[in-house]
């Protein structure tokens, strides 16, 4: 574990997640598909629950299969926000914005995988 980092808060894919988890609630507050919205929203929390539930584990392996969960759910919000732009429930600028973040944070979630091994 990188010593700057002392709690989970300080860990950039984790402040990132927050910043995609409540950008996809306000881009979908008005979204009528509660189904297809709930899952979204609840694809994105589990990007940054599982980077602090894997760190407050404690142990890097524990930690690494808690970001693997993770990056996993980055890829959910991306597949689901190609869906979202096609029914049309965010417009092209939205999708670009959050797809773009959310390939970001899997970026970082390898990087930090990486450092890990």
């Amino acid at each position: 574990m990188p010593e700057q980092i002392k709690s989970f808060e300080d860990i950039i894919a984790w402040q990132k997640a927050q910043t995609l988890t409540l950008a996809v609630y306000k881009s979908m507050k008005n979204c009528r598909d509660f189904s297809f919205c709930d899952q979204i929203k609840r694809a994105s929390v589990s990007i940054m629950n599982n980077i602090a539930e894997g760190y407050e584990r404690k142990g890097d392996k524990q930690l690494k299969n808690f970001l693997f969960i993770a990056k996993g759910s980055a890829g959910e919000v991306r597949s689901m926000l190609v869906l979202a732009k096609e029914l049309g429930y965010i417009d092209q600028e939205a999708f670009t914005d959050l797809h773009q973040l959310s390939l970001e944070i899997a970026k970082i979630l390898s990087g930090f995988i990486k450092k890990l091994d």
